[in-house]
C-alpha cells in the first residue's frame, strides 16, 4: 500500500507538482445499536482509495479515487496538478510550507484485544443485558445500548521522502435510558452522551465501561427526573462533571485555538475565533489554576497518532499555561504566518478529504481533588453532569450549555435533585472563575468521535482529558 502512496506522488512530480503528498487509506466500521432488548441495528462498512496533494507555484490542488489502477492514479495526479493551476486565478498569497524532516516510520495505537475479531453473538449479548437491567426499573420507555467499532490505516508518502504507515484502532459503547409521563421526557446517558465514552484501545476498554452494572442506576435516575422541579434560574457556584468539562473545552477553548480560524480560513462554515494571530503570551484565557495541553501522543486518545497527515510527527504543546494563552494550533502552511514550525495538527477525514488543522487531545491538567472533595468544599450550587444540549457563537465566546441532571449544593452535600439545567458564560470570563479542578484520580480522557468542520463537511475524531470542576458567579436556568 505505501507503494501505491509513491506511484501517486511520482506521478504528481511527474505532472508539474512542485510538491505533493499522498495518502492511501482503508477505514473499517462497526457499530452496533440494541433498543429494548431487540436488535436494532448492526452496520458495517469499508471505504479505500487514495488522495492527492499537490502544490503548483504557491497553489493547492488535491484529487482522490477509489480506484487505484496505475491509469487511474495517474489521472487523479494530473487532476490535482490542473486543480493547482486553476487555483491562481483565486486571491491570496502563495502558500509556503514549514520546513520538517521527511520521516520513514511506522506507528499503531495501542490495543490488546482486536473488537473486530470479537463474535457478534458477545457483542449483542453485552447489549441485550444491558438494556435488560434498566427496563427492570419502573417507569423506563425505553433503554438503548450502543458499540462502536473503528479502524484506519494509512499510507503516506511525499516528494520531500517521507514514507509513513499507520494503523489507528477506536472502541467505545454506552447505555442511554429514556423516561416519559405526562408530557416529559427525561433523558439519562452512560459513561458520557453521544454513544458513550470511546477510546483508542480495543475490546478491553469495554470490559471497563460497566454498562450491565451501571443500568439500573442510570435508569432509576431517568425516571427520577421526571417528579424533579426544574434548575432554579440565578448566578451560583457551577460544579461540572468531568465529562462535561471535557465538552466545555472542546467548544470554548479547542475550537478558537484552530489557527485557520484565527487567519479567516474557516469563517464561512463554522465560525472564526476571539482570538488574534499576536496574541501569545499576552491574552488572559482563565485563572491560574487553568492549563490546556494538546498532546497527540497521548496513549488511549483519539486525537492521537504517530504523525499528521503531513508526515509532521505527533507533539505535546502547551496551550494555556496557569491561565496564559501561548500556542495555536497550527499545520504546515499557517505555522509561518506566526513565524513557528507546524505542531501537527493537520488531519483529514479519510483519504478523499483534503487535511484540516484538527484538535488532538486537548485536555485540562488536573490539580488536586475529587469530585466529592470538590464538592464537600463547596457551601452552596448547582452540580450539573452530562451534557445534552450546547450552542456557542461564531467567535467562540458566548456559550449555553445544557445537561442531562443537577443537584443542588448545600454545606457541602447534593441534595435536591433538578432537572433541565442550563448555564451559559463568555469563555474568558467563565474559565477565569474556575477555582477548583479535580486531581489526576478523577482524571478521564474523553473521546469526540463527531467533530465537524470544514467544506465540505469533515468529520473528526479528538480526545479531551478532563476533571471535574468549579467555577464561581455562573447564570444557571432552565434549558429551553
Amino acid at each position: 500500500m505505501l507503494e501505491v502512496a509513491k506511484m501517486a506522488v511520482e506521478a504528481a512530480v511527474k505532472a508539474g507538482a512542485d510538491y505533493a503528498d499522498a495518502r492511501m487509506g482503508t477505514d473499517l466500521t462497526e457499530s452496533l445499536t440494541v433498543r429494548n432488548q431487540e436488535m436494532e441495528g448492526i452496520d458495517r462498512s469499508e471505504s479505500t482509495g487514495v488522495g492527492i496533494r499537490v502544490l503548483v507555484d504557491g497553489r493547492w490542488g488535491f484529487a482522490s479515487t477509489a480506484r487505484v489502477s496505475d491509469e487511474e492514479i495517474a489521472r487523479a495526479a494530473a487532476l490535482s496538478v490542473d486543480v493547482a493551476k486553476a487555483a491562481h486565478r483565486l486571491p491570496g498569497d502563495p502558500v509556503t510550507l514549514a520546513a520538517i524532516e521527511p520521516a520513514v516510520a511506522s506507528w499503531r495505537s495501542r490495543m490488546t484485544e482486536d473488537p473486530f475479531t470479537i463474535s457478534l453473538e458477545e457483542k449483542v449479548a453485552l447489549l441485550m443485558e444491558a438494556t435488560r437491567r434498566a427496563q427492570q426499573v419502573k417507569g423506563v420507555t425505553f433503554a438503548e445500548g450502543g458499540l462502536d467499532f473503528f479502524r484506519r490505516s494509512t499510507w503516506f508518502a511525499s516528494s520531500e521522502g517521507a514514507a509513513i504507515d499507520q494503523v489507528t484502532t477506536h472502541s467505545g459503547g454506552g447505555l442511554e435510558v429514556v423516561a416519559v409521563a405526562e408530557g416529559d421526557m427525561q433523558r439519562r446517558s452512560f459513561p458520557n452522551s453521544f454513544r458513550g465514552h470511546i477510546k483508542a484501545a480495543g475490546w478491553e476498554h469495554i470490559r471497563t465501561l460497566e454498562l450491565i452494572e451501571q443500568a439500573e442506576r442510570i435508569a432509576r435516575e431517568a425516571v427520577d427526573l421526571l417528579s424533579a422541579p426544574e434548575c432554579p434560574s440565578t448566578i451560583t457556584t457551577l460544579v461540572l462533571d468531568s465529562g462535561q468539562v471535557g465538552l466545555q473545552i472542546h467548544e470554548s477553548i479547542g475550537h478558537p485555538i484552530e489557527l485557520d480560524r484565527v487567519l479567516g480560513m474557516e469563517e464561512a462554515y463554522a465560525g472564526s475565533s476571539w482570538l488574534k494571530a499576536d496574541d501569545r503570551g499576552t491574552v488572559r484565557y482563565g485563572s491560574p489554576l487553568v492549563s490546556i495541553t494538546a498532546d497527540a501522543a497521548l496513549p488511549g486518545g483519539l486525537g492521537s497518532f504517530g504523525y499528521d497527515d503531513e508526515g509532521v510527527p505527533a507533539q505535546r504543546v502547551p496551550v494555556i499555561v496557569d491561565g496564559v494563552f501561548e500556542n495555536f494550533l497550527t499545520n504546515r502552511e499557517t505555522a509561518p504566518v506566526v513565524d513557528q514550525t507546524s505542531n501537527g495538527t493537520s488531519r483529514a477525514d479519510g483519504w478523499s478529504h483534503l487535511p484540516l488543522i484538527r484538535m488532538t487531545n486537548v485536555s485540562i491538567e488536573p490539580r488536586q481533588g475529587t469530585l466529592a472533595e470538590i464538592i464537600g468544599d463547596t457551601k452552596d450550587g448547582i452540580f450539573m453532569a452530562t451534557n445534552q444540549s450546547w450552542s456557542i457563537d461564531d467567535k467562540r465566546i458566548n456559550f449555553q450549555f445544557g445537561c442531562e441532571i443537577a443537584w443542588e449544593i448545600e454545606k457541602g452535600k447534593l441534595t435536591r435533585l433538578y432537572k433541565h439545567p442550563n448555564y451559559t458564560g463568555i469563555t474568558p470570563e467563565f474559565w477565569g472563575s474556575c477555582d477548583a479542578i479535580g486531581g489526576r484520580e478523577a482524571w478521564t480522557l474523553w473521546g469526540t468521535p463527531n467533530c465537524g468542520k470544514g467544506q465540505p463537511g469533515q468529520v473528526a475524531r479528538v480526545g479531551h482529558g478532563a476533571s471535574p470542576a468549579r467555577f464561581r458567579d455562573v447564570q444557571v436556568g432552565v434549558r429551553g
